[in-house]
């Protein structure tokens, strides 16, 4: 296949992508409807309503205007060869392809970030604060952004350039080796993610003695399931949205509740909500969802090995000789029709296993509980009571609100 068609086919993929990214942002904007559920009527009052619906049409306006802009720079970067000229600047600083690569990727990701920058500014003190989210304040902002910079450099680039390495090195069988380091490293991240990098952001605080601590520790028991890490999140330190999820595997795995939960639910709702995550350690969700990630990074792998070596994709773009990073560049687009079937059959799986976890929260606790917990939740994040379906086929990874009230009625 020739540079030039290649480069056709990159623009029609990029184009395409936009476009159903926004016809699915319309329709689901457009799916919305005034009245208020029977079922979560009692916790909704029409001006929280109203509110809920004002927010969701901010953020799919703003949606519009952060995914045209970057849909605008990639085509004319596209277009004018923008990124082969990059190569072409940085070749004479580096004789080493593979430190060539990761300067080459660290330019993209500063460019990228620092554009992007000013959005999530607007998005977290304009639009988060004016219905009443935010708590960032500048200086967290700031010190997430270093953070974030520090991990990407460290962990990304280690990753990269091992990936690099082995490309250059090994032949088309990089692949195999790059999946076994892929498959550590998402096993390592699996069980230490809570102990050694949520801290680097958050505060992690064990759960205290009291009424909560009781009643988690009794339904734990009488599930059979050994508990011994309860802690409290400090999310409220940049929302006021709130979460918990389980994190870990063996004796690493912990049960994380935001403080923002802690503070608007009750005992009973609390342990509903543990009940749920429990679920999906007793169904062995975590397990096969490491599965399912493993096997993605494996097929993606395997496809890459295939094209990785391909001229051409380095010349589409611009560039007047093969470099391995420009091929990654051109891969990781021709790849993104077969990474986005892959998401929404994860996605697919996830709303089964959101179900079958709320069914068993339901079953050794009470559905009454959840389902009160999952309409304050709703409520509280001011989300979106009637998503389109086509929207919710691809992106949800939660089943929405009104379906998961429906299952737990019907258990």
């Amino acid at each position: 296949m020739t540079p030039e068609s290649i480069l056709t086919i990159v623009l029609i993929i990029i184009t395409a992508d936009f476009l159903l990214e926004q016809v699915l942002e319309y329709i689901n904007l457009r799916s919305a409807k005034d009245d208020i559920p029977d079922d979560i009527a009692a916790f909704y009052d029409r001006n929280e309503y109203k509110r809920s619906r004002e927010y969701q049409r901010t953020l799919t306006r703003f949606s519009f205007l952060t995914a045209t802009f970057s849909f605008i720079v990639s085509f004319l970067l596209l277009i004018t060869g923008g990124f082969g000229y990059i190569d072409e600047l940085l070749r004479p600083f580096f004789e080493n392809e593979i430190y060539l690569a990761l300067s080459y990727f660290g330019i993209l990701f500063l460019a990228s970030d620092l554009l992007n920058t000013p959005f999530e500014i607007y998005q977290t003190f304009v639009i988060e604060e004016k219905y009443g989210f935010n708590k960032t304040t500048p200086k967290i902002f700031i010190m997430d952004k270093l953070k974030g910079y520090l991990l990407t450099i460290a962990i990304g680039g280690l990753l990269i350039g091992l990936l690099l390495y082995l490309i250059l090195n090994i032949g088309e069988s990089f692949w195999v080796y790059f999946w076994v380091v892929a498959a550590l490293f998402i096993l390592f991240v699996n069980m230490f993610y809570t102990s050694l990098v949520l801290p680097l952001f958050n505060k992690l605080t064990p759960l205290g003695e009291g009424e909560l601590k009781t009643a988690i520790e009794n339904y734990s028991r009488k599930v059979n399931f050994p508990l011994d890490n309860i802690f409290v999140i400090d999310g409220s330190k940049r929302s006021k949205k709130a979460n918990a999820f389980f994190s870990g595997i063996g004796k690493r795995k912990k049960i994380v509740l935001y403080d923002t939960l802690i503070e608007n639910h009750s005992t009973d709702e609390l342990v509903a909500i543990l009940a749920h995550e429990v679920g999906h350690f007793k169904k062995k969700h975590i397990i096969g969802s490491f599965i399912f990630s493993i096997l993605q990074i494996g097929i993606m792998l395997f496809i890459m090995s295939r094209m990785i070596y391909n001229e051409n994709l380095s010349l589409a773009l611009g560039a007047e000789q093969m470099g391995v990073h420009l091929n990654l560049l051109a891969f990781g687009i021709l790849y993104s029709p077969i990474s986005k079937v892959l998401g929404i059959i994860s996605n697919v799986i996830s709303r089964k296993n959101e179900f079958e976890a709320d069914a068993y929260a339901g079953t050794t606790y009470g559905g009454s509980a959840l389902a009160a917990s999952l309409k304050k939740l709703s409520v509280d994040n001011l989300s979106n009571l009637y998503p389109h379906p086509a929207y919710v086929f691809m992106y949800y990874s939660h089943p929405p609100l009104l379906k998961r009230l429906g299952a737990l009625k019907n258990q």
